[in-house]
């Protein structure tokens, strides 16, 4: 299992700027080694309960609140992440866990058994949670990314573009998903993780002192379909 915490910030560029401060980051960041031209594809399905309680805490601006979600990189994938995202404030806490393309595939089926042959505390968390609260498949988003990495501090700055989604077809593994764009096809999402704080030379290549926060998350856009209020 892998825990990250860390502060996490989200802006929204048009494709111009996303050009510019890419290449202004390519000169001193370590670009990740999945990245292509355009980055690479991340797939990710994510749960809520019957009632979309994470969808409203979300949208009423709750100080706690949580994201649960399998992600996968290739459909062709034999593993997914289990991943949970606990947020408080600026501040927010990502642990995952891998598991089996075949557990995976059960879990997308409100299975929530094969959680409990794993070892790890929270593979037992999360059968409670989702079990007891009743979680089920929503959404699945899929998009680009390209991802940079600073060794000081831990920083990774990251770009997510082409953001597609579906609301009826929870098969993650699919090679035929039939998806939809939820924002502006030039609008590229800029992500600044770290611990503690951000350096200084990479505020300043970002620029983003000067542009407002955004607090609508990837998982919120999708699920726009069904709900009209963002």
């Amino acid at each position: 299992m892998i825990n990250v915490y860390r502060e996490e910030k989200k802006f929204l560029l048009n494709a111009e700027e996303f050009i510019t401060r890419s290449h202004m980051l390519e000169q001193f960041m370590i670009q990740d080694e999945h990245n292509g031209a355009l980055g690479y594809k991340i797939r990710s399905l994510y749960f809520d309960t019957a009632y979309d309680e994470d969808f409203f805490g979300k949208l009423e601006g709750l100080e706690l609140r949580r994201k649960i979600r399998l992600r996968i990189y290739d459909p062709k994938a034999q593993v997914a992440k289990l991943e949970m995202k606990q947020k408080q404030g600026a501040y927010q806490l990502k642990r995952s866990l891998t598991i089996t393309r075949e557990d995976a595939i059960r879990l997308t089926q409100c299975d929530y058994s094969p959680l409990l042959k794993y070892s790890e505390p929270f593979a037992a968390e999360c059968y409670a949670l989702m079990h007891m609260q009743n979680y089920r498949p929503k959404t699945i988003v899929e998009y680009n990314r390209k991802a940079f990495i600073a060794k000081e501090n831990k920083i990774r700055v990251t770009f997510d573009s082409n953001i597609i989604a579906t609301e009826t077809d929870m098969n993650l593994f699919s090679e035929n998903l039939n998806m939809y764009s939820v924002m502006d096809k030039f609008g590229v999402v800029l992500e600044v993780k770290f611990n503690g704080f951000l350096l200084g030379y990479i505020k300043d290549m970002l620029a983003v002192t000067n542009k407002s926060e955004l607090s609508v998350s990837k998982y919120m856009l999708a699920r726009q379909a069904s709900y009209k209020m963002l």
